[in-house]
């Protein structure tokens, strides 16, 4: 029987999201059990609230110190390739969520340690010289959805979709049904939503 040929993800994710990082760790777990292959994108938070006046002082003081962590993982993509991106995630959003260490240039260095990328890439946070290129990435996937949705897109067979929005990890089997749900509704013509409130924080085990 011929192997089959595994089906293309891409994925759109901020680092500092909660909720981009629990459905990538999720994408990591469906490729276990499904033939897919993920291609990682930057988005940007801070680029998608631009302009919002109305936000909380603490999510705007979040929003500013987002900058520095999509400027990272766009100058290790534009200096050694887009293959360095799922790596380099990885390493910061462990940091971030898992472990809830401080967000400082020690945090930034070590995940690039991490991922095989050299130091001085921190540099690149408070360096305004990748922003064009978040606004880029980031708008390659937002434009696909609308900007009234945040992070992460993942886009696949042609469709692009806001989420999946879940917690805890869907892992094994549950991982292998959603997965088959996305691909059900990607199929779906005219498919737009399904949508409920939260009731519950992210759990990241």
């Amino acid at each position: 029987m011929a192997e089959q040929e595994p089906t293309e993800v891409d994925f759109w994710f901020d680092p500092v999201c909660p909720w981009a990082w629990i459905t990538s760790r999720w994408i990591h777990e469906v490729e276990k059990v499904r033939p897919i292959s993920v291609r990682w994108h930057v988005m940007s938070l801070a680029v998608l609230n631009e302009g919002k006046d109305d936000m909380p002082e603490r999510y705007k003081d979040l929003m500013a110190k987002a900058w520095g962590p999509v400027r990272v993982a766009v100058a290790a993509e534009q200096k050694f390739g887009p293959d360095v991106l799922g790596p380099l995630y990885t390493a910061l959003g462990t940091r971030f969520h898992d472990q809830k260490a401080e967000r400082d240039r020690t945090l930034i260095e070590n995940a690039l340690a991490e991922a095989g990328l050299p130091a001085e890439l921190a540099d690149a946070a408070d360096s305004t010289e990748y922003d064009e290129a978040v606004r880029a990435s980031h708008a390659d996937g937002i434009d696909r959805v609308g900007y009234d949705v945040g992070t992460p897109v993942i886009s696949v067979r042609g469709s692009s979709f806001f989420g999946p929005v879940v917690s805890p990890i869907p892992r094994g089997e549950a991982a292998a049904r959603l997965w088959d749900g996305v691909l059900l509704v990607a199929g779906t013509d005219g498919f737009f939503e399904l949508k409920r409130s939260r009731t519950r924080d992210p759990i990241f085990d």
